[in-house]
């Protein structure tokens, strides 16, 4: 297994993700998309799990320059720009998704991406784009579709994990992403964990006021399923 940082740009502006390689060559390549919070420690750790795994892992950066915040404001100021211009924040993840495809050893044929809470809805937006994608997995995701990308041909087979008592992901957003999907014939799915908050996979998330609480069953659970998952997308 080989970890390194990957310089790319997007529109003029400098990005850094982190690629951990297999030991096996021509491997399918997985995007992850980083929380709210920046490509940090937790999602690098995920990188490396899936690279244990067999996959190329592609840490992404969707800041800049490897950012991570340092608060919830300084988290929030980072992650609400792109929340506000989807067709910036569609651009970003598609240039990293090109930069991915230039990696060593990967099989780029199959590619997926998969993220956590704001990542999740990158990764939706990175399938809602049109690019050849094999699949797209939210975790606690945010569902939300863009008027930027209504247009665009969804070709990714999508997962959607679900904290059934996610106060910032409502019915409403079920709903709405339902109906898109379906009027796209999109190949979806989504699971509900009951008795599951926002942030259900992250072990340090401890706020019930803020609605981020772990919970190791749904930890478990969604896992099992992302795995089974891949095991389908890349067959």
């Amino acid at each position: 297994m080989n970890t390194q940082l990957v310089a790319y740009e997007v529109n003029g502006k400098k990005y850094e993700g982190l690629h951990v390689k297999p030991d096996t060559e021509n491997a399918p390549c997985i995007l992850i998309a980083h929380t709210w919070a920046g490509r940090d420690d937790f999602v690098e750790g995920i990188a490396t799990k899936l690279a244990k795994d067999g996959f190329n892992a592609f840490a992404i950066d969707m800041y800049g320059n490897g950012k991570t915040g340092e608060s919830n404001e300084e988290n929030q100021s980072m992650m609400q720009p792109l929340i506000d211009d989807r067709k910036n924040l569609s651009q970003i993840v598609v240039g990293a998704y090109n930069a991915a495809k230039k990696l060593e050893g990967i099989d780029d044929s199959n590619i997926a991406i998969m993220g956590y809470c704001f990542g999740g809805l990158v990764s939706l937006d990175l399938a809602r784009s049109g690019v050849d994608l094999k699949g797209a997995v939210s975790f606690h995701g945010f569902l939300s579709g863009s008027k930027d990308l209504e247009d665009k041909k969804i070709n990714a087979k999508l997962l959607v994990l679900h904290g059934h008592l996610d106060p910032m992901v409502g019915q409403d957003q079920i709903d709405s992403f339902s109906k898109e999907m379906n009027e796209k014939k999109v190949d979806w799915q989504l699971h509900s964990f009951g008795n599951a908050m926002h942030a259900f996979t992250n072990p340090d998330a401890n706020d019930p006021s803020f609605g981020t609480v772990y919970s190791e069953d749904a930890n478990k659970r969604s896992w099992k399923i992302f795995k089974d998952f891949l095991i389908e997308i890349f067959k």
